[in-house]
């Protein structure tokens, strides 16, 4: 998820106390000129422009003017627009913007544009993505999840079969990551420390919890906390995870090549599936996806299709139609499709998908095939993170880190846990 940049709060809370004047349209006046945003480096905007000159080219009475920034700059950009009453007209957003620009009123409510866009025809778990407080206000550019990365050739080394992920349960798991830390050399791993608020979601989520509630509280219960630092707890006493000092070390670590799988030292990994090609790559091994844990012995599925980004629409556009007819093209149209390719996520229409398929390389046509695979079995509803949610993976962090140097007995962690994610959302 991205956060708010502190410096960015005082511009942004400015920008979205200003009132929504949005004209209502005014598209049927004749040729428009419509400004769309995104952040990413130039090959993204190589691969988006090629877009957008498909939709000049099939909307005559429509044009575009594409305006981008590197990621750092994007949003500080945008908040002064908004401020300013200047925003582009679509404007790509993730992570907690959408739901601090929409519920102030700066994003359209797309409900009002409905007979624009159509949405009938992406993921329905993916749509839930785009939905704040009851109210749709982005559509996503595409998907990815989050299950478990697998090396076979670890597995196969060791001398254990691959898991039969349409039935593991969380047992399973502990066990097969025992049966690998007996059995792999000095410095490697039955799995790397899966504790993340990613896999917690998973976990809580599978017994009807999650980690938030829709009304923007904790949902997450002490005692799923505790049954999880139990779990960890022993999967690091039996070996099968790395010491107390590997792991925290590996908690500050983000690039792929740097992580336990990708140096070849783990036979599993949770992780997103769009980082399975950079996994690959810094492995030099054909990694592979396999759904977590639990995913049909619990009561719900826990795992979801997350939004890369979000096409959203500006509140105050005095082109709010012509706007949706973008947002249309750019998730539907097989030549938006084949000119982003996955360079915003896997595509959510699985039309766009197939029709994507051949011009993929191994590795992006293994994630879209997990995409395909796990897409009609993954939790429909999607509880987005509420404001302060953000900081749930420092807590979680500082939480998992006294727990694994014994500096905390974990009904006490499961405690803190819960009550300090409580103290940063506000509930």
């Amino acid at each position: 998820m991205t956060r708010l940049l502190p410096s960015l709060v005082g511009v942004v809370a400015l920008a979205l106390a200003l009132p929504a004047c949005s004209s209502g349209g005014d598209d049927a006046g004749g040729p428009v000129e419509l400004r769309f945003s995104w952040w990413g480096n130039e090959k993204r905007a190589e691969a988006t422009e090629k877009a957008l000159d498909a939709f000049r080219a099939a909307n005559p009475d429509i044009g575009v003017t594409g305006e981008h920034a590197d990621f750092n700059a994007y949003f500080d950009r945008i908040a002064t627009q908004v401020a300013a009453g200047d925003a582009p007209d679509v404007i790509t957003m993730g992570g907690v913007y959408p739901r601090e620009y929409g519920g102030r009123g700066a994003l359209l409510d797309l409900e009002e544009v409905a007979g624009s866009l159509d949405l009938g025809r992406l993921d329905e778990a993916a749509l839930s993505n785009g939905e704040f407080d009851g109210v749709r206000y982005g559509v996503p550019t595409g998907v990815n999840t989050y299950g478990l990365v697998a090396n076979p050739a670890v597995f196969e080394a060791a001398g254990v079969p691959l898991p039969d992920d349409d039935t593991w349960t969380w047992a399973d798991f502990e066990r097969i990551a025992g049966e690998l830390g007996d059995e792999v050399p000095p410095g490697t791993y039955g799995v790397e420390d899966p504790t993340a608020p990613e896999t917690l979601e998973v976990f809580s989520k599978q017994r009807g919890e999650g980690l938030y509630t829709g009304g923007g509280e904790v949902a997450i219960s002490t005692g799923s906390v505790e049954d999880w630092f139990d779990m960890t707890g022993r999967l690091r006493d039996a070996g099968s995870t790395p010491q107390a000092t590997v792991t925290v070390e590996q908690m500050s670590v983000s690039a792929p090549e740097q992580t336990l799988m990708g140096r070849g030292l783990a036979a599993m990994r949770f992780d997103w599936s769009n980082r399975l090609a950079a996994l690959r790559t810094a492995s030099g091994r054909p990694l592979v996806m396999l759904r977590a844990p639990g995913e049909t012995a619990g009561e719900q599925a826990g795992m979801w299709l997350q939004a890369s980004q979000l096409y959203t629409v500006n509140s105050r556009t005095g082109h709010p139609e012509a706007a949706a007819r973008l947002i249309d093209f750019l998730v539907n149209d097989p030549a938006a499709g084949a000119a982003i390719g996955t360079d915003r996520g896997i595509p959510a229409n699985r039309e766009v998908r197939e029709r994507i398929a051949g011009s993929l390389d191994e590795h992006q046509a293994a994630e879209a095939a997990f995409i395909d695979e796990i897409g009609d079995e993954v939790t429909p509803a999607l509880v987005q993170g509420p404001v302060g949610s953000t900081d749930t993976l420092q807590i979680l962090q500082r939480v998992n880190s006294d727990v694994l140097f014994d500096r905390i007995g974990v009904p006490d962690a499961a405690r803190r846990f819960v009550d300090e994610v409580t103290a940063a959302i506000g509930g």
